[in-house]
């Protein structure tokens, strides 16, 4: 994943990175073993990008802010979204699946943050700290809004479902599913593609349709 079109050094080795801390998480990725894909040595990488904390931050930022962007149109047109509950609840579930094309889109995004879900670069907390936990906040704050506005899931935590959307988004669009036969089917197989949102789907109106 990369921002920009152009193929400088520094561009070179952040796509590089990025492809690398996605694949194999960032203990396992070394400057070194980052320079060799380029074709830099360890100077070169660090003069551009400078250490490998750097590198990853950057790296990081750069997954988060793509993010951002999709999340940020979605949570706009859920708030154009009419005051009714069939209005607010058709909007939710659109926002779902801007969220799960986009993780389907960029698969270099989940798979960087389910590295750090399984204690990845654990010593870079602030990543977190700056970029997962606001955005997070945001969301729920926007969908709470939204909600209260409808009349709908008064007893909804929402910080929760906004997190299950993103377990489930990530982990489907990275391992798929399991057949009967121990065949993994992924978001390739576009019945499997539709079952997994129909059920996402299900799930979220299922929550929207409790009782405090």
């Amino acid at each position: 994943m990369s921002t920009r079109s152009d193929d400088s050094p520094r561009e070179r080795i952040l796509a590089t990175a990025t492809r690398l801390f996605a694949e194999r998480g960032y203990d396992a990725t070394s400057t070194r073993a980052i320079g060799d894909a380029v074709g830099l040595n360890i100077a070169t990488v660090a003069y551009h990008v400078g250490a490998k904390p750097e590198l990853y931050r950057e790296v990081m930022r750069r997954a988060h802010l793509a993010q951002r962007e999709v999340v940020t149109a979605a949570v706009r047109r859920l708030h154009a979204c009419g005051p009714s509950p069939e209005e607010t609840r058709a909007a939710l579930l659109a926002f779902v699946d801007a969220y799960l094309s986009f993780c389907l889109g960029h698969p270099e995004v989940p798979a960087l943050w389910m590295r750090r879900w399984l204690a990845e670069g654990a010593d870079l907390a602030d990543i977190e700290t700056e970029f997962a936990g606001p955005l997070v906040a945001e969301v729920a704050a926007a969908v709470r809004e939204v909600l209260d506005r409808a009349g709908l899931g008064a007893g909804v935590d929402v910080e929760m479902l906004v997190f299950t959307i993103v377990w489930t988004s990530h982990s489907f669009g990275q391992a798929g599913v399991i057949d009967p036969a121990g065949r993994r089917l992924g978001p390739l197989d576009l019945p499997v593609l539709d079952r997994f949102r129909r059920h996402l789907h299900t799930v979220v109106n299922g929550v929207l349709d409790q009782q405090p």
